[in-house]
């Protein structure tokens, strides 16, 4: 397949040599980089979102990702000893489709109060963007971002005492 050639388009005169199969193959799992000569690249969803919501973090002003059910019900499983049970906490709040070269990201944010919720979306936008493309070589084509609460310094709730000892 030649590398102007979408796989999702039909081929045209002069791609009958191009096998069927591996033109499925490519649009069955959506998230398989180019070929080479050397080899494919394969990455995985999961990466992606650890990548966005690692940048996300780096941002000043950006207390915490996620939305309130799954915030809390991070901090109940990890309470009782069960917080790294097929939970990765890096993935709460971050949602990502990935294509065969770009990917979309769709990020849920708390936002420390007073700061400036726009400039604060602008530089998740540049951060998670920059961070994308440069490991991964997707081109980043969107990043939605939503805030869904703000965090108030005095609202810090000290952590309940264990029911056991």
């Amino acid at each position: 397949m030649s590398e102007t050639q979408s796989p999702r388009t039909a081929a045209g005169p002069g791609a009958a040599s191009e096998p069927a199969e591996a033109s499925s193959k490519l649009s069955r799992r959506g998230n398989e980089q180019p070929s080479s000569e050397l080899g494919s690249t394969t990455i995985a969803d999961a990466v992606v979102t650890k990548i966005v919501s690692i940048a996300a973090r780096e941002v000043r002003g950006v207390h915490d990702l996620g939305g309130g059910a799954a915030r809390t019900i991070g901090g109940v499983t990890r309470s009782v000893g069960i917080g790294g049970v097929g939970l990765d906490e890096r993935m709460q709040g971050v949602g990502v489709e990935v294509g065969e070269r770009e990917a979309a990201v769709d990020l849920t944010v708390v936002v420390e109060y007073g700061e400036s919720i726009p400039q604060i979306a602008k530089t998740l936008r540049e951060n998670i963007t920059r961070r994308v493309e440069g490991m991964t070589g997707l081109k980043v084509t969107e990043v939605n971002v939503a805030v869904n609460d703000l965090y108030f310094p005095g609202d810090v709730t000290a952590a309940e005492p264990a029911r056991v000892e």
